[in-house]
């Protein structure tokens, strides 16, 4: 068998051409990211029932996501070595497990303060084994459903991010409506539906396949190999570091800047308008990097990503009257959409099928450790100088940022073909 016949679709397993495991991978995607969702308010709700105090529910936050940085980079090597499939699975019984303990602890013994955060720590260090895997299956569900990478590469980020949308309403209703204790048996359930449609995929493991084809076993050295692979590529390395640049910057702005002056304001339902445009704005773009890929290259496509973002961040930073804001937020979320379905097909298309695991989870664990700090850094400066006057420099960080990225001549290599 040759290298390009795995590409080709022409691999150890047979190819079944039928949507049904496309449709049970995304049923588990926007599952997994309504439950995510949803935990995100019920605990630091839970946290504050019982503390009253914010500075508690920023502790369970900070801290329950040390132990995922940590975990992460492990998770590719399971993924290459184990399975895509298995590790799925296990990940998302094993967070199902993680949420239902809330409500059973709380009925055994109570839940108070260190409880939450030992089940908050636990559940965060499982959730991205299972997100990274059903990343990597992408390209499984696409070979067995004939479809096209670029396509459903786009329409999986955008039913993730209508989950992580949808999510913390739902949450919010469950709380009101059941408490916020019980409210944890609707997204643990929601985690078996996702690991239930995981499990019942019939599809073939590229790479696994590849792992047998090439004779590679992700030993102690996995995870530098899936560095080397990811640092050798010139393109993908300096794509990797400007979106992880550019989130840093960019995430405040959601989490951070709109909250704050909103609040100020006395406006929440200012707030919801913007971030409701911001995340319908990503939802469509990401749907649309499907048509774009058809129609233009990887470096257009990245070209007008960055510059959109740039017209949009750069208005935004002056705080102009709310509709002004709905629509650069929307403009914004447009722009920026296309962005994580193109670097899953970049990983796809330029890296060896069995360390593409492991690339995806170092990834995943620089945008987790690079984003939380520059959140930290622009509440401290707003707290110190306000928003008005931090917003417009985070704003010009990021131009900067684009404006270098667009500069490097390895950006444009991103339509190389390689022998991948």
């Amino acid at each position: 068998m040759r290298p390009s016949d795995l590409v080709m679709g022409v691999t150890l397993s047979s190819v079944h051409n039928s949507r049904t495991p496309v449709v049970l991978l995304q049923m588990a995607n926007l599952a997994s990211g309504v439950g995510n969702g949803a935990v995100m308010i019920i605990v630091p709700w839970l946290v504050l029932e019982r503390t009253e105090s914010a500075a508690a529910a920023g502790l369970v936050a900070a801290v329950s996501t040390i132990p995922a940085v940590l975990v992460v980079p492990a998770v590719g090597i399971a993924i290459d070595r184990v399975g895509r499939k298995s590790v799925s699975v296990v990940s998302d019984i094993a967070s199902a497990v993680s949420v239902f303990a809330f409500p059973v602890v709380g009925w055994l013994v109570g839940l108070d303060l260190t409880w939450i955060l030992v089940l908050a720590i636990v559940g965060s260090s499982l959730d991205p084994a299972g997100y990274t895997a059903r990343k990597s299956l992408i390209v499984d569900a696409a070979r067995a459903g004939g479809v096209r990478l670029a396509t459903l590469n786009g329409v999986h980020e955008a039913l993730f991010a209508v989950g992580w949308t949808v999510g913390p309403l739902i949450g919010a209703g469950l709380i009101a409506t059941m408490g916020a204790e019980q409210a944890m048996w609707i997204p643990g359930g929601l985690f078996v539906v996702a690991a239930a449609c995981i499990w019942a995929m019939r599809v073939g493991d590229l790479g696994q396949e590849s792992r047998i084809l090439n004779d590679s076993d992700p030993g102690a050295v996995g995870l530098t190999r899936g560095l080397v692979a990811l640092w050798s590529d010139k393109a993908l390395r300096t794509l990797t570091i400007a979106i992880m640049v550019l989130a840093g910057v960019y995430l405040p702005t959601e989490s951070v800047i709109l909250p704050v002056y909103f609040e100020s304001l006395g406006q929440p339902e200012g707030l919801g308008f913007v971030i409701a445009g911001l995340a319908g704005g990503s939802v469509v773009g990401a749907v649309s990097f499907g048509w774009l890929s058809k129609r233009w290259t990887h470096f257009q496509i990245i070209r007008a990503a960055l510059i959109g973002t740039a017209i949009s961040v750069i208005p935004m930073s002056f705080l102009p009257p709310l509709p002004l804001l709905v629509v650069f937020g929307l403009v914004l979320g447009l722009s920026w959409g296309p962005m994580e379905p193109l670097l899953n097909t970049l990983v796809q298309e330029r890296i060896p099928a069995h360390e593409q695991g492991r690339v995806f989870s170092i990834q995943l664990t620089a945008f987790y450790v690079f984003p939380p700090l520059a959140m930290l850094a622009t509440g401290a400066a707003s707290e110190q100088w306000g928003v008005r006057a931090v917003y417009p420099v985070l704003a010009a960080a990021l131009v900067v940022t684009l404006m270098v990225t667009l500069s490097l001549s390895a950006i444009r290599d991103v339509d190389r073909t390689t022998a991948n």
